[in-house]
Order: structure tokens, then sequence, then C-alpha cells
């Protein structure tokens, strides 16, 4: 089997859990660049994060990353390759409903962010709110009211995070917004208050296949790297489907591969294994062994 694509995630996957990038990391996506394989991030991060980390990666500047959990994927914000939008009659419809129950709601913009001011008593809560790896010049905006936000300034967004105080209140949350709007997702995370809201139909599983199909390559060539629940579609449909060392066991059972954590440079460790005896894709083109 010859894989011509890497698909990774960011967080908990080539990023430590101190949000880092690590040498070994850095060294093994060089590696595997060489073989003439194209690399591509897949990520609940908005695009400008995850430029960042594709330049820190010396990933090409044309190469296609996949952000806000499938909803907006190109090589440059101006000009996205897919863009699947929550309309902004939509958005501010959700938003209506989401301010009465006890959470803090996010609309992730490409280029920027709006928040309501809610406490909520989670610590754990209060960081993913406030991720210490977002870029400083992406605009995050606190409101007292995003309903009345929305009013003066609407929003089309690809993509909305709410934190609950509970997980019953999410819940009831999901139930109402479900029952009166068909035309988004929701996506909770098992035993946590967290979720995202898009547009029917986008998720990192579909935007990795727009991807493949947009380079010409079947998903049996493609390598992807994940940790999370919300990788399960993807790494099952891939070619080579990896779960880290510390990934939940729903991916794990999915997964061909269990690689070591984060913490142990477990995506170096499997590409490097994984790739070894793989030529050069430029070398098998002349061969002819690959079309």
């Amino acid at each position: 089997m010859t894989y011509r694509l890497l698909a990774l995630n960011i967080d908990g996957t080539i990023l430590n859990s101190q949000g880092r990038l690590t040498k070994e990391t850095k060294e093994a996506i060089s590696y595997v660049k060489e073989k003439g394989v194209d690399v591509t991030l897949v990520t609940n991060r908005h695009f400008l994060s995850a430029k960042k980390f594709a330049k820190a990666l010396k990933l090409p500047s044309s190469s296609l990353l996949v952000t806000h959990s499938g909803a907006f994927i190109g090589s440059s914000v101006d000009k996205p390759f897919v863009n699947k939008r929550i309309s902004e009659d939509t958005t501010y419809a959700i938003i209506q409903m989401l301010e009465h129950f006890d959470c803090h709601i996010r609309i992730m913009h490409e280029r920027f962010s709006i928040g309501n001011r809610v406490k909520l008593p989670n610590q754990l809560t209060s960081k993913n709110v406030l991720r210490s790896g977002e870029p400083l010049f992406y605009p995050l905006q606190f409101v007292d009211s995003l309903e009345n936000t929305l009013y003066n300034e609407p929003v089309s967004t690809p993509k909305i995070e709410v934190f609950f105080a509970n997980r019953r209140e999410m819940e009831r949350a999901e139930a109402t917004v479900a029952s009166a709007v068909k035309s988004v997702d929701w996506f909770s995370y098992p035993h946590e208050h967290r979720c995202y809201i898009t547009t029917k139909g986008a998720c990192k599983a579909t935007g990795l296949r727009a991807v493949a199909q947009q380079l010409g390559i079947p998903m049996e060539d493609v390598v992807v790297i994940g940790n999370c629940h919300d990788d399960v579609e993807m790494v099952e449909q891939a070619g080579m489907g990896v779960a880290m060392g510390h990934a939940p066991n729903e991916l794990k059972r999915v997964a061909k591969w269990i690689t070591r954590s984060n913490n142990e440079n477990g995506v170096a460790y499997m590409v490097k294994e994984l790739f070894r005896k793989q030529h050069r894709i430029g070398y098998l083109y002349d061969l002819k062994t690959i079309k």
C-alpha cells in the first residue's frame, strides 16, 4: 500500500499536553514531505489558528486545511475551498434559544469570535473557553447579550461552540435546538459539558474527503491520526486510521493502529514506522506503480 496523504488533528495529536509542537513531530512531518506525501490538518480550531501550525510545520502555503470541524476549508482565509455556514437568521435563532440556558456561547467566525459574558463553575470549562493556543491576531470579543449584538450586526458563521454548567443543561438545550432548527448538526462530547454546532453535513470526515478528492487521492491512500470522539468517522474511513495512545476507546476500536500518546511523541513514532519503507511518491510514479 502506498499512502499519499497524511491528515493530522491538532489538539492532543500533534500538540502535547502543554500545547507545544515538539521537535520530533516537526522532523517527522518533514520526513513525510520529503517522501512526496501531502499533509493536511483537520481540526476544530478556526482557520487562522490552524494556519499558524501549518506554517510551523512548514507545509506549503497552498495546502488545504480542514478547520471549524470541517465547515471551513482552504489555504487562505480569503478564498475558501469549502465554506459551509450557518445563515444569519439561523445563527440568531439558535443564540436566542441558547441564551435561556446556563452556558457560555462562542460564535466562531473565520476572522473573529464573539462570546457572551457568563461565569461557569467548572475550571476545566474556563480553560477550554480561553484556550492559550489561540493566536493574538484573532479578535475575541465578549458581550453581555449575543442576541442584542446579532440583532444590530448579523453574523453568518461556520461554527458555534457552547460550554454548559452541567450535562443536564446541555441535554435540555440540545433537545430545544434540535426540535426547532433542522438545518444544523449538534456534536456533544461524551462525559463533558461542551458541544459545537455546524451546518448540516459539515464535519471533519466530509471535510477530509473533500480535500482528498480535490487532490485526486482515494481514501484508501490516506493516513489519519486523531485523538478525539469527533475523529472517529474519518479514522474509520481512512486507509490507515490511527488513534493516539490516550484516545478514547471509541476511537481506538475503529483504528487500525494505536500509537503512543501525544506526550510520548506518538505522531513522530507512528509516521516514521509507517513511512520508512515507502519510496518517494515521484519515484513510484516513474515506475508506474501508482497512477
